[in-house]
């Protein structure tokens, strides 16, 4: 049978071959890679929430920025590394090929021979770096990034919220822009305290009631007192 019931009737249980599974729960990374590797995407997470101004810090350039820049621009991106993929040339030395991958947008990366003797032992997939290197155009159906240099990036969540930095010069505030200020401000809170440099080397510090979040207020910022008054 199936196992039911009393064996010889005193009250025995029969057999059970199911096997117990273990309440655990895996490792973010861990289970972030597992779902890459599966079904191609992640999908419970992504390597880069909760990170995404410690590692606009760490760049020069977005990916969603690139195409409209010009062939054989110098650029620093950022973002996780995924099907990463090791080839060889017809001269039979090694190289490899990556995407590199943010919230918003994707680049195939490209590490020639040379930088992959000097940068080769640095990458793996699913960890998040920053990237150094060229924008290569010449394929009109296509574009990608030639490596030159790749840095691992790692601990970006860790530690306290970096502050916000606005330069402001006393001259130029009036009224109207300390209470638009004060608006966005309060429009976007968070855990960053907010520092304004007035000239002449004097910067100030706001009130805790100030603290923003700088990936949801920094747009705006820009829009109501230009790109330069948002120091990052």
């Amino acid at each position: 049978g199936d196992g039911d019931g009393d064996a010889g009737g005193d009250g025995a249980t029969g057999f059970d071959e199911r096997v117990p599974i273990p309440d655990i729960e895996f490792d973010k990374n861990d289970k972030l890679k597992a779902e890459k590797e599966m079904l191609g995407l992640y999908v419970s997470d992504h390597p880069l929430f909760g990170v995404e101004s410690a590692l606009k810090r760490q760049v020069e350039h977005a990916l969603v920025d690139l195409p409209d820049m010009e062939d054989g621009a110098s650029v620093k991106v950022g973002g996780v590394i995924t099907n990463l993929a090791r080839k060889f040339t017809k001269k039979g030395d090694q190289m490899a090929v990556f995407v590199l991958e943010d919230l918003e947008s994707s680049i195939e990366v490209t590490v020639f021979p040379r930088t992959l003797l000097e940068q080769g032992h640095k990458l793996e997939d699913d960890i998040i770096v920053a990237v150094k290197g060229r924008l290569d155009k010449r394929d009109e159906s296509r574009f990608g990034l030639i490596a030159q240099d790749i840095q691992v990036l790692s601990g970006l969540g860790d530690g306290p919220a970096p502050p916000m930095r606005l330069m402001l010069p006393s001259h130029t505030l009036d009224e109207l822009k300390i209470h638009r200020l004060k608006r966005i401000l309060r429009d976007h809170p968070g855990d960053s305290v907010v520092q304004v440099d007035i000239g002449q080397g004097k910067v100030l510090r706001l009130a805790d009631e100030f603290r923003v979040d700088i990936d949801r207020a920094v747009g705006e910022l820009r829009m109501a007192f230009g790109h330069d008054a948002v120091l990052l």
